[in-house]
């Protein structure tokens, strides 16, 4: 760091980030990701950084990621659930932080689930 401008634009990306994983209880999407001990060793830090990184990036509002213990299916781990009100939970599986982006950007910003990345697709 070599700057006042550098020192503003870290505070800036870090309270995005912030943000994006403060769950207030508000009633918009929430972004869950399974963080046991399962979700970590198959990759979900990655992917927990991933979406709060894109959801800062997009500045998309009225989103919470969060995260959670064990889901039930350690062998579909990493898992990110997504919560919106009034619709189905979509269980996402065997996500990476490639996947994450296109969840972001296909799911929460265009309101379109990427079934492939699903828990129905992938056990059938």
């Amino acid at each position: 760091m070599k700057s006042l401008e550098e020192l503003l634009a870290i505070k800036e990306k870090a309270q995005a980030q912030i943000a994006a994983r403060d769950a207030d209880g508000n009633d918009g999407i929430r972004i869950v990701v399974g963080m046991a001990t399962c979700g970590i060793a198959a990759g979900a830090r990655p992917v927990l950084k991933a979406l709060t990184d894109e959801i800062a990036k997009r500045n998309v509002k009225n989103v919470s990621v969060t995260q959670t213990g064990c889901i039930g299916m350690c062998q579909y781990e990493p898992i990110v659930e997504v919560f919106e009100p009034g619709k189905d939970k979509v269980t996402y599986v065997q996500v990476n932080a490639e996947k994450a982006v296109k969840i972001v950007t296909d799911h929460i910003v265009n309101g379109k689930p990427v079934i492939e990345y699903t828990v129905g697709a992938v056990t059938e």
